[in-house]
This record gives structure tokens, sequence and C-alpha cells, in this order.
């Protein structure tokens, strides 16, 4: 009697987040084998015992969670380690032991943000936040203990919805006649749809390079970003005024430049992510429905 197997299973961990919901989404309007979603209150990704409970041969595990309060994790680097670092460990290290895929979401702050053309994924590291430290331990981590994982690094993510720079602008273009934005940050926006679906797709191709990046195409900057908001709304993008990064100190200095290069993506033979301005009007038009 030959023994039935059963399709291999997508595991979310972060399900709640912006990209981890919009994975559960697109695999089901992709019509893929309904993903095991894991949120925060029902995984501690840093607890051995727990994760390696819920693994099984065969798995692509998705690691979309993490500690992402930027300027919180600077009085805190506890908690953004545990989440960030031990957490990355743990969930390549079971995956390792059960001959589990893991797929690693990481993030730009990886980098100093000192750069004036784009990143590749071999460029020298150097976080000058707590919050990007814990992610480059943990990317270490990862590439160290899971050797079919894969690292892929993102920046500058939003949702349709939520709680985010878009949806800040909106609400703020409600209320106020004019706001300033710092316009001295660079970086390319990335929508978390997009974002998943270019996750799925990697995961449905066998493991190829380590560290991968994957952002919507283009740059702008925060300032840039908010007056094409607004102008997308029907707005007037004059009530956007430009400022620098000294008119909002934080806790956690910001990358000037945060530019990630897809080219290893399309030379991997994945599609590239479309233009920033056409995924944000994508994510706006989604709004109004």
């Amino acid at each position: 009697m030959i023994e039935k197997t059963s399709p291999a299973r997508l595991v979310v961990t972060g399900a709640g987040g912006q990209v981890g919901q919009e994975l559960l989404r697109r695999a089901e309007t992709a019509a893929l084998p309904e993903p095991v979603a894991l949120h925060r209150a029902e995984l501690d990704i840093t607890d051995p015992a727990a994760v390696h409970a819920v693994l099984k041969p065969g798995d692509t595990v998705l690691n979309c969670a993490a500690f992402t309060a930027v300027d919180r994790a600077e009085s805190d680097p506890e908690s953004a380690f545990a989440v960030n670092a031990t957490g990355a460990a743990v969930l390549a290290a079971a995956c390792a032991r059960v001959g589990a895929r893991l797929i690693h979401l990481s993030t730009d702050y990886v980098f100093p943000g000192t750069s004036d053309r784009p990143y590749e994924p071999d460029d020298p590291t150097g976080p000058a936040t707590v919050y990007g430290r814990s992610k480059l331990e943990g990317e270490r981590a990862v590439l160290d203990l899971a050797p079919d994982a894969t690292v892929v690094r993102t920046s500058w993510v939003y949702a349709w919805s939520g709680s985010g720079f878009v949806d800040t602008m909106l609400r703020l273009e409600r209320e106020r006649d004019t706001l300033r934005v710092v316009n001295d940050q660079l970086g390319s926006p990335t929508y978390a749809a997009d974002l998943a679906a270019a996750l799925l797709e990697l995961a449905a191709r066998p493991a190829g390079p380590r560290v991968l990046h994957a952002t919507n195409a283009g740059e702008t900057t925060w300032y840039d970003l908010a007056r094409t908001i607004f102008a997308e709304v029907g707005a007037d993008p004059a009530r956007v005024l430009p400022c620098d990064s000294a008119a909002y100190p934080s806790p956690a200095r910001r990358p000037a430049y945060s530019v990630l290069s897809g080219r290893c993506w399309r030379a991997a033979g994945l599609t590239p992510l479309r233009p920033w301005r056409e995924a944000l009007r994508a994510a706006l038009a989604r709004r109004s429905h």
C-alpha cells in the first residue's frame, strides 16, 4: 500500500500583522491550502518547545513575527532582542530540526542608512538603532542555524488600512489645514499586499539566494509620499510642507537612506514588485470599496 502524504503546509507566524494578514488573504484568493495562522497569542516564538510542537516536516514557515516599535526598542532592548533575535533563532533551529523551510522577514534598518545608492544584499551592514541590531542578530541566527532558510529584507511597509503612515496622512488631511513631513529620509514604500504576493511566489520556488530584497520599485521621501497620498484622494498636495528630521526628534535615529536594490530578486527569476506609486494607488482604491 502506498502511504498518502499531506500537502506541504504554509505556516505564518505573526499572522496578525500587516504582512501576515495579507499572506492569509492572498493564500485564500490564490486557492492555496489554508495557511496555519499563528498569532502572537497562539505561539511564543521564543519558546523552543512550543515552536517545535507546531512544526511538521515539509512545512514552509513565513516568519512575520517581529518587535517593530522602533523607538520603544531604544528603552526596552530586551523585548526587541527577545522577539527579533532569540525568536528568529528558535524558529530557525526548529525548522532545521524537523526539516521545514524558513523564510524570514527582515528590514532596511540592518544597514547604516548612509549610502547614496540602493543597498545590495551583500553590502556591509551596520545598524544605528537597537531595532536594527536586534533584526541583524536575528538574520545571522537564521542563516547560521537553518541551511535552507531565506532572509527577505523590505522597507517602509504600509497596509491599505490600519495605523501606519498612509492612514495617519489621511487622518491628518481631514484634521489639519497644513502639515509638515520630513524630506531628508529616502526609501521605497512597500505595500503589504504586494510584499505578501512576493513572499508566496518565493515560497513556491526551490530555495535560492540566502538573502534577498523585496520592495516596491522606485524611491521617494516621506514628504513626497505624503504629497502623493493627498493628490490621490483629491486633496491639495501643497498643504504638505517639507521639514528635516530635526523637527521630529525621536529616541531612534531613522536611516537617511533606506533604498534596497531589487537586482538580486530579479536575478533569482522572481517577479519584480510594481512601482510604489502604482501600489499606493491600488491600496487607496481598496479603501474606497
